[in-house]
This record gives structure tokens, C-alpha cells and sequence, in this order.
């Protein structure tokens, strides 16, 4: 690996970062390995753990919603209506869980060397890549057992997980960048998750929302992005572009302010930690 890295802590301008990340690809790369390594290791069930939590949703929330409460899913089985969901969210929430507290987590490798610090949370993201991989599996098993066909539109998979991908990033630069200061952030953040969670279509459709409130309710990037996933996989529909936009472009200059941020506070985070 020729990644330098320096105790030095150079000044940089903003518009350099880039460009220095660009040269620490490669303990990016490292740093994500160590990520999806360090989590499994020593765990009887290993990467089967990538499973056990968003089954478990299923189950859960296809018993209480899909049985008792009967929420309607269309003519799609529930137990797939709700993976749908669950799949993407499940690498959202972990995506950010992760990220957020990395800075923290690795506090003795920031004090004593210099690298970029957005190698930490970037790397939780990109790490939470496998788990969404592993639980695909299960998806794929669902769509089988139901006999749901694939679609030529399962094409947009990748362009929606890409928004999530700099969506995650941004708040888990934005967040760990906070937790330095204000170590509330970490613990705040999976309570914020659940109740994003309930504030996204993840158990319920789109169209149950209230047809005057939805435009607001589309301002919530991960509801686009979840309607999306159905409408690509289970219904063989296109995106809604206008909503999903929306999400893009919420997205992505969420990413260059909390970017820029994060950059503005890295080089007190060794100081305060």
C-alpha cells in the first residue's frame, strides 16, 4: 500500500479534499475490509448475522401489520412488500449507526496520525454494502417462493442504491463530525432512525398517505427512494422521477455541506478527543 501517512496536519482548502482522498483509495479500501472483518469475528453465525435482523423485521412486521392490522399491500404478498422495504432501509439505519460513532470509536488512531478522518465513516458506509448483498439473498428466495417475476426495470436497483449511498454518507460525515463535540449525537441517532423509520413507507404504501399531506411527505428523501424500490422490483414500473429528484438533489448537496463541514472540524477533533 503507498498510501503516506504523516503526524503532520497540513491546512488544506476544501477544494483539495477530494483530491486527497483520492490518494487514500487504497486505505479506504483497507479500512472497509477491516470494517466487515471486525464485525463478524468471532460470531458463531458470521455474516448470517446480515440476515437475522432484516428476517426478523419481516416477520415481525408481517405478523403485526400484514395480519392484524391488515395493511393493505396490493396484490403483492406482504412478506415481500415489507422486504422490499426492509432491505434498503436496513443498509440505510446500519449505514448511519455505524458511521456516526466511528470517529470516537477510533480515537486513538486520530490522535497520533494524520489521514483524512472521512476515511472513518465512509468506510462503516461502504462496509454495510455486504450485509445488504447477504440479505438479498433472502429477497431473491422471496420472489421465487411467491412467483414474482423479474422485470427488465430491476435495472434501477443500483442508480436508487446509489442515492441511499450518498445519502448515508452524508449524514454519517455530518453526525460523527457532531459526535466529537457532542457525544449525545451518538445515542440520539438510533431512536432518529426509528422514527425516520415509521416516517417512511417502509410498512405501509405510499398512497395511504393522505393525498394533501403527500407532497410534504415526499420531501423525506427515503420515501422516494423505498416507493422506487417496489415500483423497479415488485410492480416492473419506472421510478417516480419528479419524487426521486428530489431525493438526488437532497442528497447530494446534503453531502457537499456536511462534507465541507466535517473538513472545517477535522483538524480540532484530536484536540477535543
Amino acid at each position: 500500500m503507498t498510501t503516506d501517512v504523516t503526524i503532520l496536519k497540513p491546512k488544506r482548502p476544501f477544494s483539495d479534499s477530494f483530491g486527497l482522498l483520492y490518494r487514500f483509495k487504497e486505505l479506504l479500501w483497507v479500512w472497509t475490509m477491516r470494517e466487515i472483518k471486525g464485525r463478524y469475528r468471532q460470531s458463531a453465525l458470521g455474516f448470517g448475522w446480515a440476515l437475522v435482523q432484516p428476517v426478523f423485521q419481516m416477520v415481525v412486521i408481517s405478523i403485526i401489520f400484514g395480519g392484524f392490522l391488515r395493511v393493505s399491500s396490493g396484490d403483492v404478498p406482504y412478506p415481500v412488500f415489507a422486504y422490499a422495504a426492509i432491505l434498503p432501509w436496513t443498509f440505510f439505519s446500519g449505514s448511519i449507526n455505524s458511521a456516526v460513532p466511528s470517529i470516537l470509536q477510533n480515537m486513538q488512531l486520530v490522535t497520533k496520525i494524520y489521514f483524512p478522518r472521512e476515511i472513518l465513516p465512509l468506510s462503516a458506509v461502504l462496509s454495510r454494502l455486504v450485509d445488504f448483498a447477504v440479505a438479498s439473498i433472502v429477497f431473491i428466495g422471496l420472489l421465487w417462493w411467491y412467483k414474482i417475476p423479474l422485470h427488465v426495470t430491476i435495472l434501477y436497483v443500483p442508480f436508487l442504491l446509489g442515492i441511499q449511498i450518498i445519502l448515508a454518507a452524508a449524514i454519517g460525515l455530518l453526525g460523527s463530525a457532531i459526535s466529537v463535540f457532542l457525544r449525545d449525537i451518538s445515542f440520539a441517532v438510533p431512536l432518529a432512525m426509528q422514527l425516520w423509520m415509521y416516517a417512511s413507507p417502509v410498512i405501509y404504501p405510499i398512497d395511504q398517505v393522505p393525498e394533501r399531506w403527500r407532497w410534504l411527505y415526499m420531501l423525506n428523501p427515503m420515501a422516494s427512494i423505498i416507493d422506487s424500490y417496489r415500483r423497479v422490483i415488485l410492480h416492473g414500473q419506472m421510478p417516480d422521477f419528479g419524487a426521486l429528484s428530489i431525493a438526488l438533489v437532497t442528497a447530494v448537496l446534503l453531502f457537499v455541506v456536511a462534507y465541507w463541514y466535517f473538513k472545517r472540524l477535522e483538524m480540532a477533533m484530536s484536540d477535543i478527543i
